[in-house]
C-alpha cells in the first residue's frame, strides 16, 4: 500500500491536495485522529492499494512520542508511508481566512486569528520535521498546486529521488520549502540589455547573450558537480524528494536559464527530475 498523508496549516491547500489525489484514485480520508491510522491502514490495505489521510493539528497526540512512534510504524517495509507537509506565510494564511470568512478551526472568542495561525505552526511543528516533502503555497494559485501535487505527490515512480529544479527572483522572496538555494545574482544579467529585457531565459537570444560569459557555463558545472556528488548520499538514506532553488534578481533571466540547463543534464543522467519557474508569468 502507498499511504500518502497531507497535513499543514489551515488555509494552506489540505482540502484542495486531497481532492487531487482522490481524483487520481486514492482512497481519501479527511481529518483522522493519528492513533487511528495504523488500524485503518491495516483494514485497508488489502481493498485499497493507494490511502491518502489528512491530519490537522486537532488529531495529534499530546505525547510527541507516541506521533512518531505511529509515523514510524507507518513507514515499515509494504506500506510506503510518506508525509506531505503545506504551508504559507502567516499573512498569506490572514488573507485567505478574511477573504473566503471561514473560522479557524483553533480560533474562537477567545483566540483571534493571528493567534490561532501561530498556535497552529506550534502544534504541526513535530509532524512538519518529520514530513518528506514541504510545499509552501503562499504564490501558488489553485491550479499551480494541483498541478504540483500531481507530478510531485502522486507520481507512480517512487523507488527514485525525486528532483525538482526551481528557479525564482529574490525580489518576491526565498522559497521556502527549498532544500538548497544557488545565488547567480553574481552572473551578467540579461535585464540591462533593452532588446532582451522583455525575454526570458527559456528564449535562444537571452541563452546566446549568457553563453558569451564562461564564468555562466561554469555556474552551471559547479552546481551540477554539487547535486553528482549529493544526490547518491540522499538516495541511499531514502530520501524520497529534493528540491533545489536557483535564484536571481527578478526569476526571469539568468535563474530561468541555469535551471533549464540543470535540467537537461539531469536528463542525460536520466534523474527524475522536474523543472518550475516560479515567478514567470
Amino acid at each position: 500500500m502507498r499511504l500518502v498523508i497531507v497535513s499543514g496549516r489551515s488555509g494552506s491547500g489540505k482540502t484542495i491536495s486531497l481532492h487531487v489525489l482522490e481524483d487520481l484514485g486514492y482512497y481519501c480520508v479527511d481529518n483522522l485522529p493519528v492513533d487511528m491510522l495504523p488500524g485503518l491502514v491495516s483494514r485497508l490495505q488489502d481493498d485499497h492499494p493507494r490511502l491518502a489521510v489528512s491530519i490537522d493539528a486537532r488529531n495529534l497526540p499530546s505525547d510527541v512520542n507516541v506521533l512518531k512512534e505511529v509515523i514510524s510504524e507507518l513507514r515499515q517495509p509494504g506500506w510506503r508511508g510518506e508525509i506531505i507537509y503545506l504551508d504559507a506565510d502567516p499573512k498569506m494564511l490572514l488573507k485567505r481566512f478574511s477573504e473566503t470568512r471561514r473560522r479557524h478551526p483553533l480560533s474562537n472568542d477567545e483566540v483571534s486569528l493571528q493567534e490561532a495561525i501561530e498556535k497552529e505552526h506550534d502544534l504541526l511543528r513535530p509532524l512538519a520535521d518529520m514530513a518528506d516533502i514541504t510545499i509552501d503555497t503562499s504564490s501558488l494559485t489553485h491550479h499551480q498546486l494541483c498541478s504540483l501535487i500531481r507530478d510531485r505527490v502522486a507520481r507512480e515512480n517512487t523507488s527514485r529521488l525525486q528532483l525538482l529544479i526551481q528557479s525564482f527572483g529574490f525580489k518576491n522572496g526565498m522559497p521556502a520549502d527549498a532544500d538548497f538555494i544557488f545565488d547567480v545574482r553574481c552572473l551578467p544579467n540579461p535585464y540591462w540589455q533593452a532588446e532582451l529585457r522583455a525575454l526570458t531565459g527559456t528564449d535562444k537570444e537571452v541563452a546566446d547573450y549568457l553563453l558569451a560569459y564562461p564564468e555562466v557555463k561554469q555556474m552551471v558545472e559547479d552546481i551540477m558537480g554539487f547535486l553528482d556528488n549529493w544526490i547518491p548520499r540522499f538516495e541511499a538514506d531514502n530520501r524520497s524528494y529534493l528540491t533545489v532553488g536557483i535564484g536571481c534578481t527578478g526569476g526571469q533571466h539568468r535563474s530561468v536559464y541555469i535551471a533549464e540547463q540543470l535540467v537537461q543534464l539531469a536528463l542525460q543522467r536520466q534523474l527524475n527530475v522536474q523543472i518550475r519557474h516560479r515567478d514567470l508569468k
